[in-house]
This record gives C-alpha cells, structure tokens and sequence, in this order.
C-alpha cells in the first residue's frame, strides 16, 4: 500500500488522466482513495510516508539539455579560467578573468503608498500597487579573483552601452597595463560571436573574449553578484523615481566592494565531465 502511494507521486497526473500540472498533498490524497489504495489516509499521515524517501511532487524546477555542439569545449576553458589556467599553462600575474553581463529592465516602481518599516511582530509592509517611473539596464563586471566589481546604468543594452563598461574597466589599473584581460560574457546581441571579439580586440589588444555556451549563463560568475543586487537592493521594489535606482544601485555596488571576497566556485572540468556522461546516458524526446 505505501509502495503504490509512493509510485503514484513519482508519476504526472497526465499519466493518470487526472487534469493537473502536478500533485499538491490534497490532490494526491484524494486520488489515493478514489483509486482504492487506501479506504481513508489523513494528510499527516501522507506526508510522513513521502517523506521517508524526500518526495516532494508539489515541487518542480526547470532543465535545459547542453545544445551547443562545442559546449564541453566552451564551458572547459571557463572551468580553467576560474581555476587560473588557460590552454594547459597558469595564468600569470599579470592575467585577469573579469565576468560581465546586463541585468535589464529594471523598474522604478512608485508605491502608491509609503513603504512601512518592520516592527515588534509585524514584517515591512509594501504597497501592491505602483506606478512605473521608468526602468535602467544594470551592467556590471565581476574580477574574478580579485573580487572587484564595476558597474553603469544605462538607458538600454547595446553595443555602445557594452562597449562603455569595458572601458571603464580597461583605462584604470591593473588592467590598462595588463597582458591579457580574459572577459566571459554570454551570447547576448551586444557582444556575440568573431565580430565582436574583432571588434574589441581592434580597441583593447590584450582583451580576450570568452563566450559561455548558449544557454549556459550559470557558468557566468556575474550572475551571482546580480542574484546578490536583486536581493539586496532590487526586493522589494519601491523607488521615488529612475534617478533614486541608480543612486542605490552606485551606491550598494561600492558597498559592496569594500568587504567583497572572491566567489568559492567549486564547479570544476571533472564535474562537467561527469555531468556530460549523465546528460549522454538519459534519452531525448524529439519534438514532433
């Protein structure tokens, strides 16, 4: 009887003709019973049989399959860069690995109402409703291994907008007088593919661009600082105007800076082998 419990959450409602997208505790439960698998279950009771082997069905994350066909490839020589390698030989002291990206779209949300601090037994309270002052794009560059960060707001993304981080970055020390700067970026439209990388390479001879694998942004270490600003400065959102986002934004960015410590990435080319031949063993539906 727990056996067929347990089987019938490991299943899609689909399967079963049942018109879910997935199984709540309630739901489960009460297909339990009109099948018979037990005459009468109590929620608790349920709960501690899934429990046993951590099944959560209510639960779901999403997943992509690698399609990029040079992604070991791509994703390899990012590995290494983290670890201060570059084609089999270490990065020498005057190498950089800086990650960049653009977080876009974000809002100045007005609140219609004042935001109300915490108090003794009561949470910040935000007003649901809002007006929209307008909206930034965030780009940000990440030094990986000494921890410094450089960001600007700008209207929108592009090639310009792009352009102007780098040199922002480029023109001040180390990296003016460095002999490689390694910049990881993704496939986005403002720094894509051998035109790009011509393109900045003609400005900046000692920048090396290194594209992620499309669909591979998680390899990109500014992600992380970004989940940081969404957390910390974006969450909730409740800003007089545009000009008040950059402000904060300027701000927390130098903040931020003033205790940062590298990122402990422990994602290595032996784990993505491993993870490859996993992905190479599970079948693939085609779509129709």
């Amino acid at each position: 009887m727990v056996v067929e419990v347990k089987a019938l959450a490991c299943e899609l409602p689909a399967r079963h003709a049942v018109p879910l997208a997935r199984w709540s505790l309630a739901e489960l439960r009460r297909e339990v019973m009109a099948h018979g698998v037990v005459a009468q279950i109590s929620g608790a009771t349920l709960w501690r049989w899934l429990s046993q082997d951590a099944l959560r069905p209510w639960r779901h994350r999403s997943w992509i399959f690698p399609r990029d066909p040079e992604f070991a490839r791509k994703a390899g020589r990012i590995l290494d860069l983290y670890e201060r390698r570059w084609q089999g030989a270490p990065l020498g002291p005057r190498e950089y690995v800086v990650c960049a990206d653009e977080k876009t779209r974000i809002q100045a949300r007005r609140r219609k109402h004042p935001s109300r601090p915490p108090a003794p037994g009561r949470p910040m309270r935000v007003e649901h409703e809002y007006a929209r002052a307008g909206a930034w794009a965030y780009l940000a560059a990440w030094d990986v291994h000494r921890a410094k960060v450089f960001g600007r707001c700008e209207a929108k993304t592009g090639i310009a907008p792009f352009e102007r981080l780098v040199a922002q970055v480029m023109r001040q020390e180390p990296y003016r007088s460095a002999r490689r700067v390694f910049w990881i970026v993704d496939n986005g439209s403002a720094h894509r593919g051998q035109r790009a990388i011509a393109r900045l390479q003609a400005r900046w001879p000692t920048l090396v661009l290194v594209h992620t694998p499309v669909h591979a942004s998680w390899l990109n270490q500014i992600e992380i600082y970004f989940s940081v600003v969404q957390r910390k400065v974006l969450t909730p959102n409740d800003f007089p105007s545009l000009a008040a986002v950059k402000d904060r934004l300027l701000r927390f960015q130098a903040r931020y800076a003033q205790a940062a410590k590298p990122f402990q990435w422990t994602f290595t080319r032996r784990d993505l082998t491993v993870l490859l031949a996993r992905l190479a063993r599970r079948p693939r539906r085609v779509a129709a």
